[in-house]
């Protein structure tokens, strides 16, 4: 946490499995802090496949995906919507595709399914919120979020996961440090 209060976040410990028996990423790194964190599943299940996100999993419209959509809180204040989406011929079936929490989280899951990441692409844009973004996040109307797009792809270039971010801009610093050699 930053001096100003606010919450840095570095998306590294989101995308490597945890040992087995491990609390999910988003605990452990609150807690870490002496914050609590916590996470609601909103949904899981099959849906058709928003635009983008084909686009990004490089499918039709509308083609089914799952997506588990989860309000992230921290100290009981949401800090962040997430939906994130597998190819259904993954997850189809799995633990992906119900709302109970996963040990280790959906990585460590993916990873004992035989799906690891290797490499992964972000984008950040900031933009006004929504109606449902607002009340989500209990937010003013002139408050902007920022919108994280993460593509996590396979050993073959695959995508895996395509994670959707929504965060309040004001309560959120993203990190990136990037190993150089």
């Amino acid at each position: 946490m930053s001096s100003s209060g606010d919450w840095i976040s570095t998306s590294m410990p989101y995308l490597t499995p945890r040992r087995s028996g491990d609390a999910d990423a988003w605990a452990a790194e609150a807690g870490a802090k002496g914050r609590g964190g916590t996470q609601r599943i909103v949904h899981a299940g099959e849906v058709p496949a928003p635009s983008v996100v084909a686009e990004l999993f490089g499918i039709v419209d509308g083609e089914p995906v799952v997506v588990r959509r989860r309000v992230i809180e921290l100290d009981g204040e949401p800090s962040e919507l997430t939906d994130t989406y597998y190819p259904a011929s993954i997850a189809r079936g799995s633990r992906l595709a119900g709302t109970a929490k996963i040990r280790g989280g959906a990585v460590t899951l993916l990873a004992e399914l035989g799906y690891r990441g290797v490499r992964v692409r972000e984008d950040v844009t900031a933009r006004m919120p929504g109606p449902e973004d607002r009340q989500a996040l209990r937010m003013a109307a002139d408050e902007p979020v920022l919108s994280l797009t993460r593509v996590t792809l396979d050993g073959e270039d695959r995508p895996i996961q395509v994670d959707l971010i929504t965060m309040p801009s004001h309560r959120q610093r993203l990190r990136y440090e990037i190993r150089i050699g």
